[in-house]
């Protein structure tokens, strides 16, 4: 396939070289969406209800009845595994 031993050492080198590379964007993607999970989370259970309840308050005062606050609930889809990472 190769005619000399250097091109077979160019394309070896090529193929290391991509990949790495795709194995950092691998690593860069799981890790923003450990990121963007943690975030979701937060915000539902610490946020939303905060959030609800000043509505309530502005309607009160504005008189305009609301309906009944939403019970929150997060849903962990990676059935309760948590990986945990020094630093965070």
């Amino acid at each position: 396939m190769f005619s000399t031993p250097l091109a077979a050492l160019v394309a070896a080198l090529s193929f290391g070289a991509q990949l790495i590379v795709f194995l950092r964007w691998m690593h860069r993607r799981m890790g923003d969406d450990e990121i963007q999970r943690a975030f979701i989370r937060d915000l539902a259970m610490r946020h939303l209800p905060s959030i609800y309840h000043a509505l309530h308050t502005i309607a009160e005062r504005q008189g305009i009845a609301l309906d009944e606050t939403p019970i929150v609930n997060y849903v962990d889809l990676r059935g309760g595994h948590r990986r945990v990472r020094d630093g965070l």
